[in-house]
């Protein structure tokens, strides 16, 4: 499906865990001097406008970053990523995870986006230029398949579909596993939604079963942002987790439950 986008939902309680955990592990990452590969299969347009009519209309990101942020130590990967995108943008400014990425990373990492909707693929492009960001107009995991493994051979792929598409839920685990098998060392950070229908329990219990390497599963629970919407949580699955992330972790819990 193409009718997706991020706007309406840009800044809502999973984008702030997912965020958070990714800036978290790309901190820890480049560390090292040694250079990175960033791939993502979803990557939507990468900036966003939260006073934009179509953030005002949900409301979500009220519940998430406007919410949420004060509950960061000021000195967080992604609090920083944060200011540092809304001293070049403005306050109203709002980073999806590629620019979160592209503010982490350094000038000698590479990065490799997927996005198939034609208008969030153009801006996209346009707005990720500047950081020397390879953008694909194709399916993200077909992209992540004839990428991996990646040169250079360090780094992330941050896979966080909308899950219209029902069979997503089906196919994941296969992807993961095919790709844990052409890139062994790369980190593999899956995003879910936990939905009043429980849609992920089953792809979650298959994920689990293939017995992954260094798996560090981390979910959190929050309010529906508004009547009847059916999100009640956040999830992340991600093998290989870099070392210093289960505490990390336990932050995270700690912010969404105080």
């Amino acid at each position: 499906m193409l009718s997706y986008q991020h706007i309406f939902h840009a800044g809502n309680p999973a984008d702030v865990h997912k965020h958070a955990l990714l800036c978290a592990m790309l901190s820890y990452m480049t560390r090292k001097d040694k250079p990175l590969s960033y791939l993502e299969s979803h990557a939507g347009r990468a900036l966003y406008d939260l006073s934009s009519a179509e953030a005002l209309k949900t409301g979500e990101a009220e519940a998430g970053i406007t919410a949420l942020t004060e509950k960061f130590a000021p000195d967080h990967p992604y609090i920083k990523a944060l200011t540092a995108l809304r001293d070049q943008h403005g306050d109203t400014a709002y980073a999806g995870s590629p620019m979160l990425a592209a503010l982490c990373l350094r000038p000698t990492d590479k990065l490799h986006l997927a996005e198939l909707h034609p208008q969030e693929y153009q801006a996209l492009r346009d707005t990720m230029r500047p950081h020397n960001a390879k953008c694909y107009k194709q399916d993200g995991f077909d992209m992540a398949q004839a990428v991996c493994p990646p040169e250079p051979r360090r780094g992330l792929l941050l896979i966080d579909p909308s899950y219209e598409i029902k069979s997503d839920y089906e196919l994941i685990p296969n992807q993961i596993a095919k790709l844990h098998r052409k890139w062994n060392i790369g980190v593999i950070a899956l995003w879910y939604p936990i939905l009043t229908s429980r849609a992920h329990v089953p792809m979650v219990q298959t994920l689990k079963a293939q017995n992954l390497p260094d798996v560090l599963h981390h979910e959190v629970a929050f309010p529906p942002v508004r009547d009847g919407h059916r999100m009640t949580g956040s999830g992340m699955f991600i093998v290989n987790a870099p070392y210093s992330l289960t505490e990390e972790a336990k932050t995270l819990s700690q912010i969404f439950q105080s």
